[in-house]
């Protein structure tokens, strides 16, 4: 059974996903532990890795950022038929999509991976999407993406979400209805609580 969510239905996936071949990666010391750094803005991907990625010849394909980038010319037919997606990493700098493509909407699909959930990066990436960069189609969620998440990445921006294989996607689409009326306003309804109710409906005279 599919675990994709979009536009709050579970639905079957129909893009593929293009990842870079694998790597063995720096492992860095840090207070005693043993870490993996991928900090924003920090190059973890390589020259190789890029020309190596095999991208299908046909059908839907979610293409990692970098590698659209660097071969972005080879794409041009298949963008033009909306065939093709964007994914980027919560480490990779956002900015350098907008920089290379600054009619975000060309894609019919951006999605952003969460390797593991640790920050609030994601929730940020969401809304500059949205709010600073314009981009009104389908924005995916995919990776370490849990239950508890799905409200607040749909208040950031995002209409689509990729339930780790180990978890109930119907389980994660009822989180959608945690909260019925959220305070704040946000990217899916800018207004606040106090705009959107009329409280004076419910006075008594």
């Amino acid at each position: 059974m599919s675990n994709l969510i979009t536009q709050n239905e579970i639905v079957s996936d129909d893009w593929t996903l293009v990842t870079l071949p694998k790597v063995d990666q720096e492992v860095r010391k840090q207070a005693g532990k043993v870490v993996l750094f991928k900090l924003t803005g920090e190059n973890t991907i390589s020259a190789e890795q890029i020309a190596n990625t095999q991208i299908p010849a046909t059908g839907k394909i979610l293409v990692p950022l970098s590698v659209y980038l660097a071969r972005k010319s080879e794409l041009a037919t298949r963008i033009a038929k909306q065939e093709v997606g964007i994914w980027l990493a919560t480490h990779e700098v956002l900015e350098s999509l907008p920089n290379a493509e600054p009619d975000l909407n060309i894609f019919p699909l951006i999605a952003v991976y969460v390797e593991r959930f640790a920050d609030g990066r994601i929730f940020s990436i969401g809304n500059l999407l949205r709010t600073r960069y314009g981009f009104n189609h389908t924005l995916r969620a995919f990776g370490d993406v849990l239950r508890d998440q799905l409200f607040f990445l749909k208040r950031s921006g995002f209409d689509s979400y990729l339930i780790r294989a180990d978890r109930s996607a119907q389980e994660a689409l009822q989180s959608l209805k945690d909260f019925s009326q959220p305070y704040q306003g946000a990217v899916d309804d800018k207004q606040p609580v106090w705009r959107r109710l009329n409280r004076s409906q419910n006075n008594v005279a």
